[in-house]
């Protein structure tokens, strides 16, 4: 009866049972603080204080919806969108289904470039989803792709690139995380090469997306030519001036938040650019000022799923913080198991998802179960490098996969744009069949041979 367990568990049945993923993580945080024995009172202060951690990242994200309708309503997304349906129709007579087969193909591999470089290159996040996205959609449909293995390919370069490798995103997850936790732990990680650590793992994360790609997704799946967001917003008409100022204002949103991040920073610099790419639009008269309550309201109204969950999942987080039965739970697993190290393993991988599940963050993860599993791997005798990848696997697992996670979150606000998408069944459900079995799979050789 472990409150974790019961918490992540009551969350995810009533998220599967078509129960709102923000109703589902309060009730579960509510079973787990009265499991915990907390008290109603307790639980209801710990959720509170909790929810004031996603407050900033709901604004942030409902103000990166309103900066991506904006871009939608300068005609920018639409002119990609018409390029690549005319060039289908201008080959459809010659070779049909290899233009289609050699598009999905290309098309594919793009949005996964760019959610890796959403990671390093240009580390933006889930920023680019809403931007890039939903004006591709039409595209998607003309290709009759499934969305599922969208959500696939987003998810796996989203969450893949961090935990493989140190650039971005990735040096926060595995040098300032990660090997900083597992050092204030008390094991010396001096001279380990954590890209060598973490490919093993990372191997599963390859292997989900290959069946993804061309077994599980790969027949045509037919949408509906819909409007986004039920067509609150007026069909654009591109001209010269508008696709240049939508240029710029992109270009300075992303240079604002690469230049706090490298700055070293604490302003939100996600925030910060939003809000300078719409004063841009609006200033450049791009978006007009009698239009832009409809523009902006319409984006927001697409992120806001997003915020809202967010905002919940700090309060799952702060419950489960405050219950204090984390380490319990990996004790029962090292009473259970004893000295056996393959099942030792393999439960605490089983543990990191539970935890991750239920938060939604592998960052936020990482700290909470480091502390605690450094010191039970050395008993186990597990090497250093073991030791870091059984972590940084379990710290992992479950952020492909939760219905609290921005990276399937983030997917869900692109690919349901115009409706047609459903978080749980299409997005939360395939990435966890796809990448968190074969990754705690590819977890568990790692422990045991490295």
């Amino acid at each position: 009866m472990n409150a974790v367990v019961i918490a992540v568990a009551v969350m995810l049945l009533l998220a599967l049972l078509r129960v709102h993923v923000v109703i589902a993580l309060f009730i579960g945080a509510l079973a787990g603080g009265l499991i915990a024995g907390m008290g109603i009172e307790a639980t209801m202060l710990a959720f509170q204080s909790g929810l004031g951690d996603g407050a900033k990242i709901a604004l942030s994200y409902a103000l990166l919806g309103a900066f991506a309708m904006a871009v939608a309503a300068s005609g920018l997304p639409k002119i990609l969108a018409d390029t690549l349906i005319r060039r289908l129709d201008a080959d459809a007579e010659h070779a049909s289904a290899k233009v289609v087969k050699v598009t999905s193909y290309l098309l594919i591999a793009g949005i996964l470039a760019m959610s890796i470089m959403s990671q390093n290159i240009i580390p933006v996040h889930i920023a680019f989803i809403p931007l890039l996205i939903p004006p591709l959609l039409t595209v998607m449909n003309r290709l009759q792709l499934d969305r599922r293995l969208i959500a696939c390919v987003l998810t796996f370069g989203l969450v893949t690139t961090y935990m493989t490798l140190p650039v971005g995103f990735g040096k926060i997850f595995l040098e300032d995380i990660l090997l900083s936790n597992i050092e204030r732990a008390g094991l010396d990680t001096e001279g380990i090469n954590i890209v060598q650590v973490m490919g093993i793992p990372a191997m599963g994360m390859v292997l989900g997306l290959l069946v993804a790609i061309f077994v599980s997704y790969r027949k045509p799946r037919q949408y509906e030519d819909r409007p986004i967001m039920g067509g609150t917003v007026a069909e654009p008409t591109p001209t010269r001036y508008n696709l240049i100022m939508s240029l710029v204002a992109i270009v300075a949103t992303f240079a604002i938040q690469l230049i706090v991040q490298f700055s070293g920073s604490e302003a939100d610099g996600l925030l910060l650019g939003s809000l300078v790419g719409l004063g841009i639009f609006l200033i450049s008269g791009v978006v007009e000022w009698n239009k832009a309550d409809d523009v902006f309201t319409s984006g927001m109204r697409m992120m806001a799923l997003i915020g809202f969950v967010m905002i919940s999942a700090q309060g799952f987080a702060a419950v489960i913080n405050e219950s204090n039965h984390v380490e319990p739970l990996v004790a029962a697993v090292q009473q259970f198991f004893g000295y056996n190290q393959a099942m030792a393993a393999l439960a605490m991988l089983i543990v990191g998802l539970i935890v991750t599940m239920g938060i939604g963050s592998s960052f936020s993860t990482l700290p909470i179960i480091a502390a605690i599993y450094v010191p039970l791997c050395v008993s186990l005798d597990f090497s250093a490098m073991a030791t870091i990848a059984l972590i940084g696997t379990a710290g992992a697992l479950g952020d492909a996969g939760s219905p609290a996670s921005d990276s399937t979150l983030g997917s869900t606000a692109g690919l349901a744009a115009d409706g047609q998408h459903d978080h749980m069944r299409d997005t939360v459900i395939p990435t966890f069949i796809h990448y968190n079995i074969p990754l705690t799979g590819a977890g568990w050789i790692a422990a045991m041979v490295l």
